[in-house]
């Protein structure tokens, strides 16, 4: 029998370390004003989005990342009516914030157009129509600026941000400068929730440096993580806001507020879930303690 010839995709994870995936064929590749972009079938992880030369989202593992960005803020607000996405160009994030009915309103906020309009066109198993829900309405903006500039407050802020690369789209997304204006756009009770770098023990810097830099903005910053396969570990995400706690959420508590909403067929979060992902193991608790830097917009935090 012969063998299949298989285009190949190398990812870079770190500046000595690199994963190849084979490609079973690219979607599509090109390069916007912002980023380089590839959609490409890999036969392990399905369908996924590569910025810059990282997976971004892969089909078979993306309602992992997207519902765990997602719920446990929406959860843990009482009224989740007006919301803000920055980024989220895939429309995943979309798709899971409209299961929750008492969403009114949800701002979009991207500075690339051309990767939305590529993730409407190959990734609609994402978004499944959520651009065209009559509560979305998109802008293609820079993120900082427009928070700056509009009077606008919401009940939650998720930013689905890519990492802060050097010359990359994000990296002045991460400031303390940016989060204090982020604060200051939040309703009262409000939360952000946001995708905050490796739980890898050993690239931990990074999220232990968003989350430093959030506790300059918000009263209550509690960091959790899941495992998502096509990143190859355990992923970290941050939860902020000034007297919401996840931590008070008991099992049984999470059941029944997803109960009442009516939303009853997530793959991945529920009330065990959601005790889980907040129970940090020991050495990313301390290799989190022994990172003290504070992201500013003159002293960016840039990864490889």
């Amino acid at each position: 029998m012969t063998s299949p010839v298989w285009k190949w995709f190398v990812e870079y994870t770190h500046p000595t370390q690199a994963h190849m995936h084979g490609v079973e064929r690219f979607v599509y590749c090109g390069k916007t004003p912002f980023q380089d972009v590839e959609i490409a079938d890999i036969p392990v992880y399905g369908r996924c989005l590569i910025l810059d030369g990282k997976i971004q989202s892969a089909e078979y593992d993306e309602y992992i990342y997207h519902e765990a960005l997602v719920h446990p803020a929406m959860v843990l607000h009482p009224a989740p009516r007006k919301i803000l996405v920055v980024g989220g160009g895939e429309g995943a994030m979309l798709r899971e914030i409209l299961r929750h009915p008492p969403v009114e309103q949800i701002i979009m906020v991207d500075i690339d157009k051309q990767v939305v309009e590529l993730c409407q066109q190959y990734l609609p198993a994402w978004h499944q129509g959520s651009f065209a829900n009559p509560k979305v309405n998109c802008l293609y903006l820079d993120a900082r600026r427009y928070l700056q500039e509009t009077t606008e407050t919401f009940d939650l802020i998720f930013m689905d941000l890519t990492e802060p690369l050097e010359a990359g789209p994000s990296y002045l997304l991460f400031t303390k400068q940016f989060y204090r204006t982020v604060a200051d756009r939040l309703c009262e009770g409000g939360i952000v929730a946001l995708q905050a770098g490796s739980f890898n023990p050993r690239l931990i810097y990074c999220h232990a440096a968003i989350c430093n830099t959030l506790e300059t903005a918000f009263s209550l910053v509690r960091s959790y993580a899941a495992y998502i396969p096509s990143y190859d570990g355990a992923w970290g995400f941050a939860l902020a806001s000034q007297r919401q706690d996840p931590l008070r959420l008991s099992v049984a508590e999470v059941d029944k507020r997803l109960r009442e909403r009516g939303i009853s067929n997530l793959r991945f979060y529920d009330g065990e879930s959601h005790q889980g992902i907040f129970s940090l193991p020991k050495d990313v608790r301390m290799a989190k303690l022994a990172e003290q830097r504070i992201i500013e917009d003159d002293l960016p935090l840039i990864t490889y």
